[in-house]
């Protein structure tokens, strides 16, 4: 069928011996914490790499972390879906979500702490999508609508094993629907007010003050003394 994962053939020796370890969201979670984010910095271009070119460059963005998940869980049973968070400055997120015993988690990666993964314990995604809305405030961003796709409606592009950048992924998530978050504009005052004192106070480290009880784990360097204040 279109849209159906790729056999253990298309893959290369090295993804197949990733693909064998990394069998469950919690160990592709540490996976994606241990890679250096990809920065696209100037003068390079920017990059949407498969699950391919995010192996052969061990670096990913949010949205190449979202693709990864999605091509790695999916030879183990997991439907490739993802999730789109909006922010109303435009700088938006993309995480892998997957269910577990009837709940929803997700698997990502960002430059901020409180952007990664979360425990399979919600109920729906609109319960996942809101525990991600104190930790994305900062001077700028704020979500304001989330909105999730199965991979598989791409049919036959392949966003999974492309040697190009799959640019066809993003323009999908911005066009998909996304439902609203609404929000008063007295409390993402109260939050963005806090975060920017935090990182004058910290010599610009960003905070973890968050409830964490649902995350999984997040990137070490998000974890050093300093950070737990």
């Amino acid at each position: 069928m279109i849209g159906d994962p790729p056999p253990a053939s298309a893959f290369t020796a090295a993804e197949r011996r990733l693909l064998r370890r990394l069998r469950t969201p919690t160990a592709v979670q540490d996976f994606l914490n241990a890679l250096p984010y990809n920065t696209e910095p100037p003068p390079d271009p920017a990059t949407l790499r498969s699950f391919r070119g995010v192996v052969r460059h061990r670096t990913a963005n949010c949205i190449e972390a979202a693709l990864t998940a999605a091509v790695v869980l999916e030879q183990h049973g997991y439907p490739p879906i993802v999730m789109s968070l909006e922010s109303v400055d435009e700088l938006d997120h993309v995480l892998f979500v997957y269910r577990a015993r009837g709940r929803w988690g997700a698997v990502a990666r960002s430059r901020d702490p409180g952007l990664h993964g979360r425990r399979p314990v919600f109920r729906s995604l609109r319960a996942l999508a809101l525990t991600y809305f104190d930790p994305y405030i900062d001077p700028t961003g704020c979500i304001k609508a989330y909105g999730s796709i199965d991979l598989r409606v791409l049919g036959d592009y392949d966003w999974r094993l492309s040697e190009r950048n799959v640019w066809k992924v993003e323009r999908m998530l911005f066009e998909i629907p996304h439902r609203p978050i609404r929000s008063s504009p007295a409390r993402v005052a109260q939050l963005r007010a806090r975060y920017v004192a935090y990182r004058k106070a910290h010599e610009g480290r960003k905070p973890i003050y968050y409830d964490r009880s649902s995350w999984t784990r997040i990137p070490r360097e998000f974890l050093s003394i300093a950070h737990r204040s």
